[in-house]
């Protein structure tokens, strides 16, 4: 039973949600690019004041830890960073695909499937840049079926899969693959739908409770991928 301040800015979505023993009591997000550092504190303080809560009153700060956006990461985990050592209070570390799958499911209630006899699954999918994509395969259950990995998605990519089950896209990275996979039978895409701090409180309520904190010190986000600085652009700067 824990009073929980989610950040999740692994993607362009830059968003904050305040759970309660598991519920969202309130959250805030911006889908303007390259503003996560200029808004995450706003977006913070707006949430607090939302709930009705003072910062003193959080139990704990739970960092979406990627795979994603290089920057963004290092922005959600620094600020969630010196949340915990302003509060002294415990830092989780949550999935964003695994968190996702979990918001997945919440979109697909009412969702007519092709074949409801077949087990669903979720593949959250997020834009790694050029034809990547950051993606992985949960069961209805948040089980990790495939591992997180960063593919180049092409028609042969979850034929295996897609056999047997009905698998669920979803993500800014499915804009890829979309045209690639969609006539596949098994097949769902859930469209307009976002990585996001509301679907993380089920899983920091469940690591809060089983004491699963990180490391302040150490903790470093899942990037995934190694970071490659690109030239710069200004002139006379190589």
């Amino acid at each position: 039973m824990a009073l929980i301040l989610s950040i999740e800015t692994a993607t362009n979505s830059c968003s904050i949600a305040l759970s309660k023993d598991g519920v969202v009591l309130a959250a805030e997000e911006s889908f303007v690019r390259n503003t996560h550092s200029a808004l995450i504190t706003v977006l913070i303080e707006s949430v607090l004041a939302n709930a009705g809560k003072v910062f003193h009153e959080i139990d704990a700060v739970a960092a979406g830890e990627g795979p994603g956006s290089y920057t963004g990461l290092r922005i959600g985990v620094a600020t969630a960073k010196g949340l915990c050592y302003a509060l002294e209070k415990p830092l989780i570390a949550i999935s964003t695909l695994q968190a996702m799958s979990f918001g997945m499911q919440l979109a697909m209630n009412g969702f007519q499937l092709p074949d409801p006899m077949l087990p669903l699954l979720f593949c959250p999918m997020i834009d790694a840049r050029r034809m990547e994509v950051y993606c992985a395969i949960y069961d209805s259950s948040g089980k990790e079926i495939q591992k997180p990995s960063a593919e180049i998605i092409t028609e042969n990519s979850f034929s295996g899969i897609m056999d047997q089950n009905i698998l669920v896209f979803a993500g800014d990275g499915t804009l890829k693959c979309k045209p690639l996979l969609e006539h596949f039978p098994n097949v769902v895409f859930l469209d307009d739908f976002n990585a996001s701090a509301r679907y993380m409180a089920t899983l920091a309520e469940e690591r809060f409770s089983e004491s699963r904190f990180e490391d302040l010190a150490y903790f470093e986000p899942f990037y995934l991928k190694d970071f490659v600085a690109g030239k710069p652009k200004v002139k006379g700067l190589r």
